[in-house]
């Protein structure tokens, strides 16, 4: 249990507030429900939520100790009571999610708790899957990561061994991504690849492509070929061969096919035509190719993921 008087500069807030910014990790939702249980008390007896407090109130609390640790990444999933996540697949080692488009996959500096993780965090602290308190080391982390405004299916790994094998995997380029990108304009040539050098602006978050090599840059190599042609767009499949910040954006964007809705590489008047301020790339399909041994996930090894519906897909293409 833990006490606190309440001095001048606290005085007048409601009970339910005060509380808000005293256990910052604590799930609005808990807090009405310890009000109402009188885990939150008031002077010692019940309270209600909107009771105005007064200087010289006592607030007793009882909470568990990690919800009024200081809020960071790694604890941000206690502030999470309804991970809502969009499960592809799930065993005792991994976990593949259809990351909705908005959520970011980490933190991006400032301290949230609508990333990608802490859901996933979250969801197996709830279930009882993982109990960090028990935990040395290990939090349950991503394999992979695709940009805020990007849908499409990313791998987490439940334990440290799962983690090493997949990143292992990822890196010897045996876990094959394919993206679906709706493009402006009828492309040309209809299947191809495309080849080039991904210099990264960190000041500008932005990537620039560029035919000949020049210090800092980085190979980006994207096989594509065309699906379907209407309404103006082409409907693109992309594999990516190597696994560059932006690649896919930047480099459809440098050969004159800019994503529709790409705020950063793509054409501003054409995304306001078509109504589109996010752009329309999803990583649709994971294939496991695994080609040396995957110790406790060669199980995996030749299956494919795929999402059974991607949003500008069927508003554009009427394709399946």
């Amino acid at each position: 249990m833990r006490q606190f008087t309440i001095g001048k500069n606290d005085a007048g807030q409601r009970l339910d507030r005060f509380t808000a910014k005293t256990v910052p990790l604590l799930p609005s939702s808990l807090i009405q429900k310890y009000i109402r249980l009188k885990r939150i008390k008031l002077n010692n007896k019940g309270a209600k939520q909107d009771t105005k407090l007064m200087p010289g109130d006592t607030v007793q609390m009882y909470i568990n100790d990690e919800f009024f640790e200081k809020p960071t990444e790694e604890n941000a999933y206690l502030k999470i009571t309804d991970p809502k996540l969009d499960i592809v697949y799930e065993d005792d080692n991994i976990l593949l999610i259809n990351k909705p488009v908005g959520v970011l996959s980490h933190s991006d500096g400032e301290w949230s708790h609508n990333t990608l993780i802490a859901r996933i965090q979250a969801y197996l602290y709830i279930k009882r899957e993982w109990r960090p308190g028990e935990e040395n080391a290990f939090a349950p982390a991503l394999c992979n990561r695709i940009d805020r405004n990007t849908q499409g299916i990313v791998i987490a790994a439940k334990n440290a061994e799962a983690l090493r094998v997949m990143n292992e995997k990822i890196k010897a380029r045996q876990v094959e991504k394919y993206y679906l990108a709706a493009v402006v304009g009828d492309m040309k040539p209809k299947q191809g690849r495309l080849e080039g050098y991904l210099f990264k602006d960190a000041v500008k978050n932005q990537v620039f492509i560029s035919s000949k090599s020049i210090p800092g840059a980085k190979t980006a190599i994207t096989e594509y070929k065309t699906l379907r042609t209407k309404n103006g767009l082409s409907l693109l499949e992309c594999r990516l061969i190597t696994g560059r910040t932006h690649q896919i954006r930047a480099q459809l964007a440098h050969a004159g096919y800019p994503l529709l809705g790409d705020g950063k590489y793509g054409r501003g008047k054409t995304n306001r035509e078509y109504g589109e301020t996010a752009q329309a790339l999803c990583s649709w399909r994971l294939i496991f190719n695994f080609t040396s041994d995957a110790g406790p996930l060669q199980y995996l090894s030749g299956r494919e993921y795929r999402l059974s519906r991607v949003d500008f897909v069927e508003k554009y293409f009427d394709f399946n």
